[in-house]
């Protein structure tokens, strides 16, 4: 089983388990996006450890481990959580995003090399199929489909999550065109966009010099432009609410002690092991 195939299945017993459970995803949800209360960027990097940790309590079959800032993932990869596949014994990786409903990044392209590369052949438009496949099997895109990516796609206002997973090889057969595109609505580098039939949007290539930064280069999608493209692990939109008891328990921990935390956390483990009784988690 290839790592893709592994992501694969873990995303059908992830929708799975959601399908069945659908409270065990609300409160975790619920809990991610209160953090915007503490900070407005703080639900994204708590979503890593909160994903990581249902996945090891509610997943029988998978063991998670959240990568965090560590050097690990900062010389070579883009990936937030490992996951061991418990029966199969494959090991993966997943990069996990918290975006706002609309454009996403799919990948950073580190290594600046897919704009170069459409660049220099040259073309405003590429139609051509067989070009087209040889762009994909160009050594530059390599990393189109390598990341697993499990976005967390959230609609603020309405107070509701979508987790949206991208389907890279379903983009990659319908894409008819590639086109690059000067400027367009708050942006003021170039983009290579592809579109399907009919004009259908895909993704897009953003600019990727050097001195680009994270939001003007890699690889984009629109989630509300590209929703044919993606497959939804939650089932459609769950809707969450603000905790505010957690965030009364975050200020209490930042001033409490080691000890205190020790038995908050007896109480909490008990809290997570009742909602497994009331649960199907296979």
């Amino acid at each position: 089983m290839t790592k893709q195939q592994a992501f694969s299945d873990f995303v059908v017993r992830f929708k799975h388990l959601i399908n069945k459970n659908p409270h065990l995803i609300t409160t975790t949800l619920s809990n991610i996006f209160t953090m915007r209360l503490i900070g407005n960027k703080t639900h994204g990097d708590l979503a890593e450890i909160g994903i990581s940790e249902f996945i090891n309590q509610f997943m029988y079959d998978f063991q998670s481990k959240h990568v965090g800032k560590d050097l690990y993932r900062a010389k070579e990869h883009e990936e937030d959580i490992q996951i061991t596949n418990e029966i199969t014994k494959t090991n993966f990786s997943i990069s996990l995003k918290a975006y706002g409903d609309g454009p996403l990044q799919l990948s950073t392209d580190k290594n600046s090399a897919m704009f170069p590369y459409l660049s220099s052949l040259g073309k405003d438009e590429i139609t051509d199929k067989k070009e087209i496949e040889r762009i994909f099997d160009a050594p530059e895109f390599s990393e189109f489909g390598n990341i697993n990516v499990l976005p967390l796609i959230y609609d603020e206002k309405k107070k509701r999550c979508n987790i949206l997973v991208f389907d890279f090889t379903k983009a990659r057969a319908e894409t008819t065109v590639i086109r690059i595109e000067k400027e367009g609505k708050g942006r003021k580098h170039p983009a290579f966009r592809f579109y399907g039939n009919n004009e259908s949007y895909i993704c897009e290539v953003r600019y990727g010099d050097a001195a680009a930064n994270a939001l003007q280069r890699g690889l984009w999608t629109n989630t509300k432009n590209a929703l044919s493209y993606f497959d939804s692990a939650t089932n459609g939109w769950i809707n969450y609410s603000d905790n505010l008891v957690l965030v009364k328990l975050f200020s209490h921990a930042l001033v409490s002690t080691y000890k205190g935390h020790e038995e908050a956390i007896a109480f909490l483990v008990k809290d997570i092991e009742s909602q497994k009784t009331y649960s199907t988690l296979r």
